[in-house]
């Protein structure tokens, strides 16, 4: 069988919340568990509460260590309900009821990080062998907190009720992180705190900050000023499209952008260290660099000059110079006041998607491949990262950036962060190095997490909140050897399309509560069913904390499947929501809660126009959705593609032809096939001789992103499949007038054409033309729908 699976959304407010897990005591009847997020290693409940009341005191042990935990808790109650406990340092046994934070021998299998909490109703101990264990309890402590503590002085109750349980909780892995990315749009220092605050809470402990590329430089450096006077800055296209935007212009000032200087950057490292967590600077290079490169230019190959890019750049050719030793005189001193400002171990210097156009062309980093003999481009890379790790080195720091410095051969002590897959990370851990991994399947949430037309504009992809949780970071095929290299994992969230800090939010939540499962839950622990259902209880916390998120989850999943030998589709319907049902409908009317409900498959023969909905209890949440499913003779029937669309635009395979759903304006909504620089040629099998009576295929126009339709479309037609007559060649006709996007129709139609087998061939124009922004770089090819009547 052939399937597919579309996602298609229904929001709705939750009328409802849920705890979920269960622990049998002595009695043997069943207790709920707390919906904790992520779900702790081992957790046991059992009967009795405690009341935690206002004036419940912290009792701390002598090591001072512990004071800011115990302040930062208290600073947390009195911002929520106004509550101001008092703090003691109590010695010996801790018998008042109170809230106990200890550092003490015995919980030396649990780590650093681990911590065994403990509520009975004579009161609540929190325990670790170091202070990052007991923050991490009282994480998990607030999240027995009511939900509306999320937020700011709620009314203050008399007293809160807490469950008894024992939790004994560690992290799986040590790397638990996420990138922001501050260069594509400057997000205020108080944004930043608050992202700070929504890992401590995820427990994570890595914040890798990109703070420069092509579009801005973020951190203020003393010795090069220029570098925050002019890169900091370009010129303001926020009304065009990310990929279509105009270059500067003679004349023009550039006003947006921002920076962080030094004391706002020690501000936040201090923040940061207060919740456990790691600052990883990102400085770029050898590419993605033109913001520096435009208030320094002797340290490209050409000298420039260069005004910061108003939106993207691509291929990105401008970059650093590795033939001229001035650039590494710069780098090292801009990476020496970094490594003033950042206390932690690593430095992220990026590495990635260095176009080397300009080395080959550049007399100096020709000389410097033949001095120190060197085989091509990607040796001067290689040799490149090398030569800035023994700088850091000798700083001891570590160097770490993406899989792209495994090119021409991995610097000696370099960790790797494995984005494009994991089989850069995979290569590295079996030569004996560490590694992050963070692939853009599982971790890109700047991805589409829900259908495109019911999302904010994103850069692409589509990574929804179920396939962030069922990542695995460490791949099967390595070894125990091999597997202890795996460091952990993190999200990144690149800001292309991420102006401001509630669009950041809403792309990170609640993702990043399924990433924290992931690195800090044993694997065995995990089980999506069980957390949708904590999730739906959690929601509230970020509702109370006025966070913004993305309401995917609450959606109708859609998989579309196909039989050999058999017309139409069979569409099946399901949701994550617990003790809800769909109602649908196929004539295009509203779901009632008297609409059928759905129990099986859907064969749909016919053109229909499906709506369905959820229901509880008989009344409807959410607004629905519509889909219309065009069937014509060619729908569900076998395809073959003699090419591979590229993996980024693969949609649902071959059946995305004829699966009866039609593409969008949007290149990215997995309804369209993308061919780079490609023919598509392509094969239907009717199943039997029919009468055919014409033949339209459907292919995307839009010139700013690349994407051109074909130059001439050809029909053939055979009865056996292996004969064919060409009986219709179609020409591309005018261009658009625009750089907007717009469909294209290939149509032919016929008297009764006797076929079995239809073969639809599109010609891909293979390079920009001349006159366009891209001229010379590879065309797309996008097609979609190939309907037979």
């Amino acid at each position: 069988m052939h399937k597919i699976i579309l996602i298609l959304m229904i929001g709705f407010s939750m009328p409802f919340l849920f705890c979920t897990g269960v622990s049998r005591t002595q009695k043997t009847k069943e207790i709920a568990a707390p919906a904790l997020i992520p779900k702790p290693a081992r957790m046991t409940l059992a009967r009795g509460t405690f009341q935690f009341h206002s004036e419940t005191r912290i009792h701390l042990d002598a090591d001072a260590r512990l004071q800011p935990l115990a302040q930062g808790f208290r600073q947390w109650l009195q911002h929520s309900a106004g509550w101001t406990p008092l703090i003691e340092t109590v010695s010996g046994e801790h018998d008042e009821k109170a809230l106990s934070l200890r550092l003490e021998s015995g919980l030396e299998h649990l780590g650093e990080e681990g911590y065994r909490l403990i509520i009975t109703p004579d009161g609540i101990l929190i325990a670790s062998i170091a202070p990052q264990g007991v923050f991490y309890g009282l994480q998990t402590l607030k999240q027995l907190f009511p939900a509306v503590w999320a937020g700011e002085q709620n009314p203050a109750p008399l007293r809160v009720t807490l469950p008894c349980l024992e939790i004994e909780d560690q992290p799986r892995y040590a790397w638990r992180g996420m990138m922001l990315d501050v260069a594509r749009h400057f997000q205020p220092k108080a944004f930043i705190f608050r992202f700070i605050d929504h890992l401590a809470m995820q427990k994570l402990n890595v914040f890798h900050w990109h703070l420069n590329d092509d579009q801005g430089w973020r951190i203020e450096i003393q010795k090069f000023p220029r570098l925050t006077e002019v890169g900091a800055w370009r010129v303001d296209r926020s009304g065009q499209h990310w990929s279509r935007r105009q270059p500067q212009q003679p004349g023009e000032t550039p006003d947006y952008g921002g920076y962080y200087t030094q004391d706002d950057i020690r501000e936040i490292v201090a923040y940061a260290q207060e919740r456990f967590i790691t600052i990883v600077p990102e400085i770029e290079m050898p590419a993605h660099a033109m913001a520096a490169l435009a208030a320094y230019p002797h340290v490209s190959c050409t000298g420039g000059p260069f005004t910061v890019p108003t939106g993207s750049v691509w291929p990105i050719t401008q970059i650093y110079c590795g033939g001229n030793d001035s650039t590494f005189m710069f780098l090292e001193e801009v990476l020496a006041e970094v490594i003033a400002l950042f206390p932690g171990r690593y430095i992220h210097v990026g590495g990635d998607e260095a176009d080397k156009s300009e080395w080959r062309r550049c007399g100096k980093c020709q000389a410097r491949i033949a001095a120190e003999g060197l085989k091509d481009e990607a040796g001067l890379q290689s040799y490149f990262i090398k030569r800035i790790e023994r700088y850091l080195t000798g700083k001891n720091r570590s160097l770490i950036g993406w899989d792209e410095i495994l090119e021409g051969g991995l610097a000696p002590q370099a960790t790797v962060m494995s984005w494009r897959g994991m089989e850069g990370g995979i290569l590295a851990a079996r030569s004996g190095h560490d590694v992050v991994m963070s692939p853009t399947s599982h971790c890109y949430f700047d991805y589409y997490q829900g259908p495109a037309d019911a999302e904010p504009l994103a850069i692409g992809g589509f990574l929804p909140l179920e396939r962030v949780y069922e990542f695995e970071p460490t791949p099967e095929e390595l070894n125990a050897g091999e597997a202890r290299h795996i460091l952990g994992a993190q999200a990144n969230l690149w800001s292309e399309f991420i102006p401001t800090p509630e669009h950041a939010e809403y792309m990170i939540f609640p993702r990043l509560l399924a990433l924290s499962e992931v690195v800090w839950s044993p694997r065995e622990a995990r089980d999506w069913d069980d957390f949708v259902m904590r999730l739906f209880s959690w929601l509230p916390r970020l509702d109370a904390g006025d966070i913004h998120y993305a309401k995917s989850i609450f959606k109708i999943m859609a998989g579309l499947t196909a039989s050999p030998g058999e017309h139409g589709v069979h569409v099946t319907l399901s949701t994550p929501v617990p003790a809800a049902e769909i109602r649908y409908t196929l004539d295009g009317n509203e779901p009632l809660a008297s609409s059928p409900r759905y129990a099986k498959a859907l064969h749909l023969k016919k053109t229909a126009n499906l709506q369905a909905a959820l229901f509880q209890d008989g009344r409807r949440m959410g607004v629905g959705f519509q889909q219309v499913f065009t069937i014509h003779r060619a729908s569900g029937r076998k395809v073959d593609l003699l090419q591979h669309p590229s993996r980024r635009y693969a949609g649902h395979g071959p059946l995305t032809l004829v699966d009866g759903l039609h593409g969008s304006l949007n290149h990215v909504d997995g309804h369209w096939l993308g061919f780079e620089q490609s023919d598509v040629e392509a094969v239907i099998d009717l199943g039997k001789i029919e009468a055919v009576h014409g033949v339209k295929t459907t292919f995307l126009e839009s010139r700013g992103s690349w994407i051109f339709p074909p130059l001439a479309v050809e029909y053939a037609f055979s009865e056996d499949g292996d004969v064919y007559a060409v009986l219709a060649q179609l020409q591309e006709g005018a261009p658009a007038a625009s750089d907007e996007a717009n469909i294209r129709v290939y149509e032919h139609h016929f008297d009764g054409l006797a076929a079995r087998f239809i073969k639809v061939k599109a010609r891909n124009r293979g390079v920009c033309p001349p006159g366009h922004a891209g001229a010379g770089g590879r065309a797309w090819l996008f097609v979609d729908e190939i309907v037979v009547e």
